[in-house]
């Protein structure tokens, strides 16, 4: 569902907008896509990710929910993942930000992990995956409870390699040498 406007929104009339509500939007080719609220597991499943991330030492200053993230589609737009892991640099830089928003010209965070929804199938495993990817973001994850499997994507010279883990695979990451976590755990929440 996209919000009608008369015509294309910028980037920038993105920056300045306020419908005078608590909603989050995304900006993809212009028009507002309105984010709809999660349901249950799927905040189960990010909430899980977050607990199992400071287990595993990374601190809770480079992990966020809901940061807004500035991609390149046919123009600059802003997706919302379920859940982003900042390097420390980028931590940094956003340090006293007054909007949990990372644009173009900061680095890109090393994570970002997008739950599926019902009937957002096609965002997440196509454009969110060639947004990211020229982005430059590391690893993309795709948690799909619809589907049962935890898709890893992982970026190589511009492209992403996938890996498909599903019930007890154990799931292998890049970033997170020491990751003992299987399809099922992460699909459980």
């Amino acid at each position: 569902m996209t919000v009608a406007t008369a015509k294309k929104m910028t980037f920038e009339e993105f920056l300045n907008y306020d419908d005078g509500t608590d909603n989050l939007y995304e900006l993809e080719n212009g028009e507002l896509i309105p984010m709809p609220s999660e349901s249950d597991i799927n905040q189960r499943i990010a909430i899980f990710l977050v607990a199992c991330f400071l287990q595993l030492g990374i601190p809770s200053y480079r992990l966020r929910m809901k940061a807004e993230v500035a991609v390149n589609s046919r123009q600059v737009g802003v997706r919302v993942p379920d859940l982003t892991l900042f390097s420390e640099e980028l931590a940094t830089i956003m340090q006293g930000a007054t909007r949990s928003l990372i644009l173009m010209d900061m680095p890109p965070p090393l994570l970002v992990v997008e739950v599926v929804s019902p009937n957002q199938e096609n965002r997440d495993y196509r454009y969110k995956r060639s947004e990211y990817a020229a982005r430059g973001i590391a690893e993309y994850w795709i948690v799909d409870p619809i589907a049962q499997k935890v898709t890893v994507l992982e970026w190589v010279e511009g492209f992403y390699d996938e890996r498909v883990y599903q019930g007890e695979s154990v799931i292998v990451s890049s970033i997170f040498a020491n990751l003992q976590l299987t399809a099922a755990e992460v699909l459980q929440g």
